[in-house]
């Protein structure tokens, strides 16, 4: 699995809006075809990455809500809870 939903975005295009595509979003993004190829087959368990504004930028191509481009979630907690939970701890 991939960690972004790039290649599924691209594959549910026909096949001249595919190939316009792969020219266009590499010039979009200021990147190198090659690079572009890179971030579509991150896998999910990669510590790669791809910029945040690059990803931004992608969703914003693909007219996705912010996250909508993510094949994960990231969990976490909040600042103040963490606060608490290490004053609890001294």
């Amino acid at each position: 699995m991939y960690k972004y939903k790039i290649n599924e975005y691209l594959y549910g295009l026909n096949v001249v809006e595919y190939s316009a595509a792969r020219k266009i979003i590499p010039q979009e993004l200021e990147i190198s075809l090659n690079t572009f190829h890179n971030y579509r087959n991150i896998r999910i368990d990669s510590e790669a990455d791809i910029p945040y504004c690059m990803i931004r930028k992608l969703e914003i191509l693909f007219k996705m809500n912010r996250g909508g481009l993510e094949n994960f979630k990231i969990k976490g907690e909040d600042l103040q809870s963490l606060i608490y939970k290490r004053k609890g701890k001294k």
